[in-house]
């Protein structure tokens, strides 16, 4: 019976976290280039249940036979969350600092068989390097090109970004042209495995080392549209379903838990009494 207790508390604990990962993709539909998280249950290895025959143990012969009785699946537990690196849709802003990245062609990983994925490449506080698809940019007050939580923007040569004022164009290639013929490119990194970056928030990613130069890799194809904002891919609609799901899973192991402990308080009150 015990058994059964720690089955529904791990379905509870894994539904729990799949709520909370679900609300902070909620929480972030408006933010753009967000990537939503997205996880799968799984379960614990299987138990094989067996019964000892009723021979004495050991064994006249020296050996224990079993009956095998089944498997016995213990509970489960949430997968690590993993962002979903999907396109998200354009908006139009018409600032001059706001800047999206567009996939084109991204190569498939043969050893994940999923794409790739460019990113724009930004300085934390500390001077390490941090890349993010948020390109919602602004000057800061000595001109320089930066984030809105203020990281500065690198270029391709992983310098920063400097610029007279807001009045500036970007091609598509990512080349910029201040108001006083000042230039600069935008420095984009390509993954060719993104699952592996490290999701840190604010929009920021980490790398094990720097990412590859994405204008210099074969076959890596994209532009960048002045003006725009890649959108949040979170699918607001299913997300809301997936949460009521997990609620509602939540609710049913809640309940299995309350019968199990029903059922042990009538053993130690009532079976277990004499007389």
């Amino acid at each position: 019976m015990l058994r059964g207790f720690y089955t529904a508390a791990s379905g509870m604990l894994a539904q729990q976290r799949k709520t909370e990962m679900l609300a902070n993709n909620m929480a972030n539909v408006n933010t753009p280039g967000f990537k939503a998280d997205q996880t799968s249950l799984r379960a614990f290895p299987e138990m094989l249940l067996k019964q000892i025959e009723g021979q004495p143990f050991p064994s006249q012969n020296g050996r224990t036979t079993y009956n095998s009785i089944g498997t016995l699946n213990t509970g489960v537990y949430l997968q690590e969350a993993m962002p979903l690196f999907q396109q998200g849709s354009l908006k139009e802003t018409t600032l001059s600092t706001d800047v999206a990245l567009l996939d084109i062609n991204l190569p498939i990983n043969p050893d994940t068989g999923r794409t790739g994925s460019v990113f724009f490449t930004v300085m934390n506080a500390n001077g390490e390097t941090r890349y993010t698809r948020n390109g919602n940019f602004t000057l800061d007050s000595e001109g320089y090109l930066t984030t809105g939580s203020g990281m500065y923007v690198l270029d391709q040569e992983g310098n920063q970004i400097q610029l007279t004022s807001d009045q500036f164009q970007i091609s598509e290639d990512g080349y910029i042209t201040g108001a006083n013929g000042e230039t600069a490119r935008l420095g984009i990194g390509y993954s060719d495995n993104p699952l592996a970056m490290v999701k840190e928030g604010d929009g920021l990613f980490r790398a094990d080392g720097e990412l590859a130069d994405a204008y210099t890799t074969a076959n890596v194809t994209f532009k960048m549209q002045q003006g725009f904002l890649e959108q949040s891919n979170v699918d607001s609609a299913q997300t809301m379903t997936e949460m009521m799901t997990a609620y509602r899973a939540f609710e049913a192991n809640q309940k299995i838990l309350q019968a199990y402990d029903t059922s042990l308080q009538k053993t130690v009150n009532e079976v277990g009494r004499i007389g």
